[in-house]
């Protein structure tokens, strides 16, 4: 199906919903972005707790402290050793810590803007518009510390599943639930055969993050997710040996391939979207 002036139309509201919504990315990534076996992050680089897990990457009560008056308080308090004085550094200008809000606000909000000129109004696109910032959190904390969180891509798969098994219920669905249940594990089960014939070029992140990968795929069709896949691999090998002639990566350093799944399954989508 081509896009209709309805479904242009509806882009524009969703790219407004994608950047509101990727804003609140930042911090969560913080949090996260932690080495195996770690404990999520539950304060800001000062020491200070962590309202949430949801919004910006930015610490009021740093950002007070290093305002010029904070600043010459908290001398005042080190000088004579008073609690806080042993508090750590603030994060960046503006108590501001973790991945920036830019990047994330415009990678959603241009996912959600394809998505919605794609599917049009269909049921699926609500799907869609809900599972989107996770893919792009996902991506941002795999970049940061090559990790896919179990406490992101396992929930994702089943949330995937369920908003997809109520999208089918509903008049001028386009998809198969069918189709989306069988996608995840064929996708999943996929990435583990290439994870054990090739342990160090996939990570078991990356064959847990294809389940929910493939539910969303298989709604489209056996088609879109074979695009889906196939799009992920070609845009990381493209990165990949784009950063060995430049020289800044040898042939056998391990990338984070979590964004070019996430950017391969926004390429299926949009073809599935576009074909049904």
């Amino acid at each position: 199906m081509r896009p209709t002036s309805l479904s242009l139309l509806l882009a524009v509201p969703a790219a407004a919903y994608g950047a509101a919504v990727g804003l609140l990315v930042p911090r969560a990534a913080y949090r996260l972005a932690v080495p195996y076996g770690a404990p999520w992050r539950a304060e800001c680089p000062g020491g200070h707790p962590l309202p949430g897990w949801v919004g910006l990457a930015r610490c009021a009560e740093c950002a007070a402290r290093d305002a010029p008056d904070g600043r010459a308080a908290q001398d005042r308090r080190e000088a004579r050793g008073a609690p806080g004085a042993e508090r750590g550094g603030s994060g960046g200008r503006g108590g501001a810590y973790g991945p920036g809000a830019a990047a994330p606000a415009v990678a959603t909000a241009l996912a959600c803007a394809l998505l919605a000129a794609a599917a049009g109004a269909r049921p699926e696109l609500a799907v869609w518009l809900l599972l989107a910032p996770f893919a792009v959190l996902l991506a941002v904390v795999d970049r940061a510390v090559h990790r896919l969180p179990d406490a992101v891509t396992l929930p994702l798969a089943a949330a995937g599943a369920a908003l997809l098994g109520i999208a089918a219920l509903l008049p001028g669905a386009a998809g198969s639930w069918t189709r989306a249940l069988l996608g995840g594990p064929a996708l999943g089960g996929l990435y583990c055969l290439l994870f054990l014939a090739n342990p160090r070029g996939l990570g078991l992140g990356d064959v847990k993050l294809a389940v929910p990968l493939g539910v969303a795929l298989g709604w489209y069709g056996w088609g879109a997710l074979l695009t889906g896949a196939f799009a992920g691999f070609a845009l990381g090998a493209v990165y990949g040996m784009s950063l060995v002639a430049a020289g800044r990566a040898g042939r056998k350093d391990a990338l984070p391939f979590g964004p070019f799944m996430a950017a391969g399954a926004l390429v299926g989508l949009l073809l599935g979207g576009l074909t049904v």
